[in-house]
């Protein structure tokens, strides 16, 4: 139990150090309401390409829980508001960060697990963070949404996350292009 305490309060150092450092470079807000939480999921890519400020990065699809409550958002990604189109939300962290949450496969609630993992040229990561979710279907009463997003694009400052590079995440090992953010 003190080990899971420990990663957790890690993470949140870690998110808050990093949400920190940006928010004068991002347009921070905390949203009430409904989002997505793709912390522990993983992402496939979709053969798509999406632009972020510019740059050009392959797309991913996550598949996340939809919950309610105060987020964290970029609203520099969201068009400047916390509110969604109908059937839609927008892929938040929640705040304060949640220690445990729906995840995949069952949707039961879990505690959240950090860990880290360093990308390779065939593994990276995916970034959901502030971007569009189209709610589906729900499992066990839970509502899930499928989330688009860019891979290997940091969280923190929008370039390309670089083969070699150590990265956060809540997603199971084995996950395929997890959602998390590159360490500085």
């Amino acid at each position: 139990m003190m080990k899971i305490l420990t990663v957790v309060s890690t993470v949140i150092l870690f998110w808050v150090l990093a949400l920190f450092s940006i928010a004068q470079a991002q347009n921070l807000a905390v949203c009430q309401g409904e989002y997505a939480l793709c912390a522990a999921s993983p992402a496939t890519p979709t053969g798509n390409s999406i632009v972020v400020g510019n740059k050009v990065f392959k797309e991913g699809m996550a598949v996340c829980p939809v919950l309610e409550g105060s987020s964290i958002a970029n609203l520099d990604l969201m068009g400047g508001s916390c509110t969604a189109a109908k059937n839609k939300v927008w892929s938040l962290f929640g705040f304060p960060p949640l220690s445990s949450f729906p995840q995949a496969p069952t949707w039961e609630v879990q505690p959240a697990v950090a860990r880290t993992f360093v990308t390779t040229a065939t593994s990276g990561m995916s970034n959901m963070w502030s971007f569009e979710c189209v709610k589906t279907k729900k499992v066990n009463g839970v509502q899930l949404a499928d989330c688009f997003g860019p891979l290997n694009e940091s969280p923190f400052d929008g370039g390309h996350v670089k083969v070699g590079s150590t990265v956060i995440t809540q997603a199971p090992v084995g996950a395929t292009f997890p959602v998390g953010g590159n360490l500085p």
